[in-house]
């Protein structure tokens, strides 16, 4: 049997990561805590509008590899409650429960209450601010998942 990959869907954080380095970063963590590679899905808008969101998560086969993936693993800039309607994280966490498959967070800051965690059913939130806290949050993971 395949063992069941990660699947790390990520957005730029604040711009000062784009999306590419902080997936790849997430990714590195889970490795140096002995996970095999991951399925790295940086995710980059044009726009905000969650039709646009819709359409990228369509592009990149979404459904599918989360369906593959044992968790999803959402690496956003920042997590609070007036900006998850219509979010990649409430999107993406939503798709997960779904399907039956664990959501885990990554964000540069939590401002999220309890109960809004709850809502979407993310399993642990880590805060991660930079490469190496990313990375950190990876390896953490790795022992969670």
């Amino acid at each position: 049997m395949i063992p069941r990959t990660l699947l790390v869907a990520a957005r730029a954080f604040d711009g000062s990561l784009s999306a590419q380095r902080v997936a790849s970063a997430i990714g590195r963590g889970l490795r140096a805590g002995g996970l095999p590679e991951p399925d790295l899905c940086p995710l980059t808008l044009e726009s905000e509008a969650p039709a646009a969101l819709r359409e990228l998560l369509a592009t990149v086969d979404f459904d599918a590899r989360m369906r593959r993936a044992r968790a999803v693993i959402v690496g956003i800039g920042r997590l609070e409650e007036r900006a998850l309607l219509g979010s990649a994280t409430l999107e993406i966490a939503s798709r997960a429960r779904q399907a039956g498959v664990p959501a885990y967070a990554v964000t540069g800051a939590n401002a999220l209450d309890p109960f809004d965690a709850r809502i979407l059913d993310l399993q642990v939130i880590l805060e991660a601010s930079n490469t190496r806290a990313l990375v950190a949050a990876g390896r953490k993971l790795a022992g969670l998942v």
